[in-house]
């Protein structure tokens, strides 16, 4: 049985939920995102919240009914504070810089690194060695800050590298003669 289904998710003022058999719409001050709704799970709107049940006893069900839950419940919190993912270039010459929705990379390669930004992801950069990749939908956004890292991931001997801002990397010692 899924206990992060049996929990309300609130919503917030200035959110709008839209609920069909098959799809859910949410739409926030900040955008709007419409998903699917698996066929085991029923969404129902109870005042300002919203539940997850599932429809039968089968563990699919139990399973997509929490699934439903967290997806539902971070598209309600992107729409209305959004989601940002802070990324820190750690090397000697490593530099971003955001123009429009590209990403430019100097990673110690012979030729520049573009990474392109899907609709709906934005990128700013307010150091040369700092990214903030930032978005209503959570799962883009990771998704891109996992592309970007994976240009130039840390490396163990000297941390080099693209990496996450709180990520703590764990150096390897050097080979003794």
């Amino acid at each position: 049985m899924s206990r992060i289904a049996n929990s309300p998710i609130p919503i917030p003022k200035g959110v709008e939920v839209t609920l069909s058999n098959t799809a859910i719409s949410i739409k926030g001050p900040l955008g709007t995102i419409a998903r699917p709704v698996d066929a085991n799970v029923a969404i129902t709107r109870e005042g300002e919240q919203l539940l997850c049940k599932a429809l039968g006893n089968s563990r699919h069900a139990e399973a997509m009914s929490g699934t439903m839950r967290a997806l539902v419940f971070n598209m309600v919190h992107g729409v209305s504070k959004g989601f940002e993912k802070k990324l820190a270039l750690v090397g000697v010459g490593y530099r971003a810089q955001a123009q429009g929705d590209k990403l430019n990379l100097t990673l110690g390669f012979s030729h520049p690194v573009v990474h392109q930004m899907p609709k709906g992801v934005k990128v700013a950069t307010p150091t040369q060695t700092e990214i903030l990749i930032s978005g209503i939908d959570r799962q883009q956004v990771g998704q891109v800050a996992a592309e970007v890292r994976a240009y130039r991931s840390p490396e163990p001997y000297k941390g080099k590298g693209v990496r996450y801002a709180e990520e703590v990397v764990a150096l390897k010692e050097t080979k003794k003669k």
